[in-house]
């Protein structure tokens, strides 16, 4: 399978997370990547990001977010983090996604989904900046609830 590295843009935080993955699906406007978690135990309180975690990471370069199912070394569904993006840039075999800090965690079960960051989204002043990029943000997060709450792809696998 072809390769694919991808960059991880948090502009605000001026950090960039670079690692490589490979392509399982690709075609115009979308990538689906398979990464290995390769960093030290991560627990965010709702979910525990563990070393061999499989991630199957959705981008689009015409949506604003990305989805990236969580599945542990054995393959069980840990759920779904889903970032609240800029369109993705897809490249022959380099993604870039702009992060806009505000992320959407959903379980495997898809109830009681957990909206993330609002304190550093709200931060960002998008409102005021970039009133168009502001709203396009908050349908992406709309939609990707009402995508997980119905169970549509890719929250339809278990």
């Amino acid at each position: 399978m072809p390769g694919m590295t991808v960059h991880l843009l948090k502009p605000h935080k001026q950090k960039t997370v670079t690692y490589k993955g490979v392509i399982l699906a690709q075609e115009p406007g979308y990538v689906l990547v398979h990464a290995r978690w390769e960093r030290a135990a991560m627990d965010l309180g709702y979910v525990m990001f563990a070393p061999g975690d499989h991630f199957f990471e959705h981008y689009y370069a015409d949506r604003w977010y990305n989805i990236f199912e969580v599945r542990s070394a054995e393959g069980n569904l840990k759920g779904w983090y889903c970032n609240i993006t800029r369109p993705a840039l897809v490249e022959a075999d380099l993604v870039t996604s702009e992060d806009l800090e505000l992320d959407l965690f959903v379980p495997a079960d898809r109830q009681h989904l957990l909206c993330l960051d609002q304190e550093e989204f709200a931060a960002l002043g998008l409102d005021i900046t970039e009133p168009e990029a502001y709203a396009a943000a908050l349908q992406a997060l709309q939609e990707l609830e009402d995508m997980a709450r119905r169970g549509m792809p890719p929250f339809d696998r278990r």
